[in-house]
């Protein structure tokens, strides 16, 4: 299965619930067609660039938020009608990782540090020392 990312921005409620919905049906919506979420986060509330306008209202303020998960290109055009269909977003999109793990994960000599930058840095000698040099 691909691995993707989803960034979606939504309608900023007074209520967390609303936010906690769309994030939990999204992510269920995944899972239930067999695929797996990752990770989400949440970048917090943050005011538009400009004023955006979805499903008849305008809004000024967005909850940003992403999720990353493996499905099939099937679920994704599923997801992308659920995510058109609820007024509560406002934007989205979705990025394409990559078809493999490889892909998307370094090679293990790139993400192992060698063992020389672990070691502590050597202490400066004290000034007494630095008398007899």
């Amino acid at each position: 299965m691909p691995f993707y990312q989803m960034l979606c921005i939504a309608g900023h409620f007074k209520e967390y619930k609303h936010i906690k919905d769309l994030v939990t049906r999204s992510a269920r919506h995944v899972m239930d067609a067999g695929g797996v979420v990752r990770n989400i986060d949440f970048w917090g509330t943050q005011t538009l660039p400009q004023k955006m306008r979805r499903h008849k209202e305008s809004f000024t303020v967005g909850d940003y938020w992403t999720m990353y998960f493996d499905t099939s290109p099937r679920t994704l055009r599923s997801l992308t009608a659920m995510m058109r269909r609820d007024p509560r977003v406002i934007r989205w999109t979705m990025l394409k990782q990559g078809e493999k793990v490889e892909e998307v994960v370094l090679p293990r000599e790139k993400t192992v540090m060698r063992m020389d930058y672990l070691k502590s840095p050597e202490t400066p000698k004290p000034w007494s020392d630095l008398r007899s040099m």
